[in-house]
């Protein structure tokens, strides 16, 4: 015997315990977890690249985010980090996304297919260790203008994480008038 519509539909309706799960999922995935620390330590003057030192971002807020782009949150945390890069770099705010790869042009490739415009590079050997270490992908460290890391954070950043982490650190600065 062929089962009446409302039939079908009560067997289909999802349990509330269901729908609190998918959302919670949905949550998660647009807002995972991170663990922020708070640190006032000298940062480490490494190597990035093959002609650059970290030291050379003095005078500048940096975010020195280690990733790979075989990660897939490191893949879904970038779209804020350029969002907040291109409202803010006018302030004094860089990145520098140092890639756990092991090819370079396979993150030269994807940074210009996504139109990412902060600079990327691969990690040099010793770099992450010289932060204390990164267990987990992505990693991020926020650098303030004396070069002093202020916070790691293990996990992703998305944009509203980046204002209140990075933007006291700005200080003052009206956002540009096409960014309005």
């Amino acid at each position: 015997m062929p089962m009446s519509p409302q039939a079908l539909l009560n067997r289909f309706r999802p349990r509330p315990v269901t729908l609190i799960l998918l959302g919670l999922v949905v949550y998660l995935w647009f807002r995972p977890p991170a663990w922020v620390d708070a640190l006032d330590q000298p940062a480490p003057d490494v190597p990035i690249g093959e002609d650059r030192r970290l030291a050379d971002w003095r005078g500048r807020v940096v975010l020195v985010n280690f990733w790979a782009t075989w990660c897939p949150y490191c893949r879904h945390e970038m779209p804020a980090m350029q969002s907040y890069y291109q409202d803010h770099r006018h302030c004094g705010f860089d990145i520098l996304a140092l890639s756990l790869d092991d090819d370079p042009q396979v993150v030269a490739r994807y940074m210009r297919e996504q139109g990412y415009t902060f600079p990327a590079t691969l990690a040099l050997p010793g770099v992450a260790a010289a932060f204390g270490g990164v267990d987990r992908l992505p990693t991020s460290f926020v650098i303030d203008r004396a070069g002093r890391i202020r916070h790691k954070v293990s996990g992703q950043v998305h944009y509203a994480r980046l204002e209140r982490l990075v933007s006291p650190l700005l200080g003052s600065c009206p956002r540009p008038a096409a960014a309005r």
